[in-house]
């Protein structure tokens, strides 16, 4: 017996696939797309059902994104103290916060509410960078919140965190303590800022069996921030960092083989707890459990930090204006040794998995290029598309190398306007800061990439960062980098099948054509025809995915 078949119409169709770019229906049978062209075009494959619902609307692949966190959709459980402007999934709008002390407020609030005096308060979204001259944060601010309660605030880069002196308690640390990442104050004692995962890992701990806090392991986690992405148009996402435990890949099944999840969910394996061989032998047999919505093989390795942050690492002449609390070194911390990435590297690359390498500095990104090389002459394998994650100082000369070993770029095109007139101002300095994110060059010089929003750093939205890279305005309205300026076509070639590319997906997701999972984005408006100013404003109506419609304010 035939399968059934839907042709939808549309007022625009934008495929993404050169040799048809734009179109006005599309036809789906088995959850991929049949034919795409005109109504006679798709008519002939058999008896169809005409779905006329999106005559007045203008669809386009579902979009992807690149690099996410499950986190996104468990942080509205604790407190936002952000300095933006956020929206929740309910809705509500919560304001941002602009000094340390509307930060304290809002915590003391939710505190009076807690019932259980040994509960942590996490708060989230914080980042000091945004103040000014005032002074960092420390544990006494926090003590000001409570001088019992843990008090834990996650920064917006989720690399660095704050605490009270409950919390230091808590977790033994103190003046003995010479974990690297851990600053003092004059008097020897921790300032209450902790940076990086060996600093911070003692506090998620204490949170873990606290507060139950994950980085996203659970069902509900995985449907919250699903919700969240079908609303801004992803039919297709990563969560770029997963312990892949026995429960958290239980969880992940049990919500993506449920027909009404609305996306497709790449989890990329974090390593840090295995050593040697452990690590790919456990994502093989995780692989095992690969299916059409849940797609396991992506490796996360971490080497450097946050550039705002301070964390990140820079080639000489590093930090653009030094506040001291740049590491031992003076330029930001190494989360994995240069020493060791090479063979990290190659025991997956050996195995035929896909590595993407978080490198925010241009040393970072130096090294992981310079491990790369050295891998491939040992282990040479066509196709491998390894992918730095973020990218964002890298220069010409590392493009090029890049694009001679096959490297793939993801940028993180949202921190130009978050971050950029702190970045020009503070981090890299104007030269340096005009560069951030090149897509243009990486156009020119034929790096395939994607570009994302690291929720729950930034808000989802790839319309948004879209934006971001067309205009490279920044939050005072600079813009940052007029040359590296990139087409709204591009953008929006980044945001579906560039950043499918990057994924090795390219062949299943990213355009509408014969043979792809009919995965669509539904938009109220064109994005190619409104000014490009208004890209950021194109309205979704919501997702098709797999060919079942999911509009965007469905329960």
């Amino acid at each position: 017996m035939q399968a059934s078949t839907v042709i939808f119409s549309a007022r625009k169709i934008i495929t993404m696939n050169r040799s048809r770019p734009e179109a006005t229906h599309v036809a789906v049978r088995d959850g991929r797309i049949l034919a795409v062209g005109s109504r006679d075009e798709v008519s002939g494959w058999g008896p169809a059902t005409w779905d006329d619902r999106f005559a007045d609307k203008v669809l386009m692949p579902g979009f992807v994104e690149g690099h996410a966190h499950l986190l996104e959709g468990s942080m509205w459980e604790h407190i936002y103290v952000g300095y933006f402007d956020r929206r929740d999934p309910s809705g509500k709008v919560w304001p941002g916060l602009q000094s340390i002390d509307a930060v304290v407020a809002r915590l003391a609030a939710a505190q009076a509410e807690l019932n259980d005096p040994q509960r942590p308060l996490i708060g989230w979204g914080f980042d000091p960078i945004f103040f000014g001259d005032e002074p960092r944060m420390t544990a006494r601010d926090l003590d000001r919140v409570s001088r019992e309660r843990p008090v834990v605030v996650l920064h917006m880069s989720n690399h660095l965190l704050n605490v009270n002196r409950a919390t230091l308690a808590a977790v033994g640390m103190g003046s003995h303590t010479a974990i690297e990442g851990v600053p003092k104050d004059e008097s020897g004692e921790p300032t209450g800022e902790l940076q990086e995962f060996a600093a911070m890992f003692p506090v998620l701990q204490l949170l873990s069996e606290k507060a139950g806090f994950s980085l996203g392991e659970n069902k509900d986690t995985a449907w919250n921030f699903a919700h969240v992405a079908r609303r801004v148009g992803i039919t297709t996402s990563t969560d770029l960092a997963n312990p892949l435990s026995e429960s958290g890949v239980a969880h992940l099944r049990a919500a993506t083989d449920d027909p009404a999840f609305p996306i497709r969910l790449l989890p990329a394996f974090a390593p840090m707890l295995f050593k040697g061989e452990e690590g790919p032998a456990h994502l093989k047999a995780v692989c095992a459990h690969n299916s059409d919505k849940l797609r396991f093989g992506l490796v996360k390795l971490v080497l450097d930090g946050s550039i705002q942050g301070f964390t990140a690492r820079l080639r000489w002449p590093h930090y653009y204006q030094n506040p001291g609390n740049t590491g031992s070194s003076g330029n930001g911390l190494w989360l994995l040794p240069p020493s060791q990435l090479a063979s990290q590297l190659a025991s997956y690359h050996s195995e035929g998995f896909q590595v993407h390498m978080h490198t925010n500095g241009d040393e970072a990104s130096e090294v992981a290029i310079g491990a790369v090389s050295q891998v491939l002459a040992l282990h040479p394998r066509q196709g491998h598309r390894h992918t730095l994650q973020h990218a964002q100082m890298v220069d010409g000369a590392q493009l090029a190398r890049m694009a001679e070993l096959g490297l793939c770029a993801n940028f993180f095109s949202n921190h130009i306007y978050y971050w950029g007139d702190a970045h020009y101002a503070k981090t890299m300095g104007p030269e340096r800061a005009q560069r951030m994110n090149p897509a243009a060059s990486a156009l020119r010089c034929g790096v395939p990439f994607g570009m994302h929003s690291d929720a729950p750093v930034t808000p989802l939205g790839p319309l948004f960062t879209a934006w971001c890279a067309t205009s490279r305005l920044t939050l005072s309205g600079r813009v940052l980098g007029e040359s590296e300026r990139i087409s709204v076509a591009d953008a929006l070639h980044a945001i579906t099948l560039g950043t499918a590319w990057t994924l090795k997906m390219d062949h299943e997701i990213g355009s509408i054509e014969c043979g792809k999972f009919a995965d669509f984005a539904v938009l109220e408006d064109d994005p190619l025809v409104v000014a490009p100013e208004r890209l950021k404003d194109v309205r979704v109506w919501g997702t098709v995915l797999g060919g079942r419609v999911m509009p965007a304010h469905q329960a």
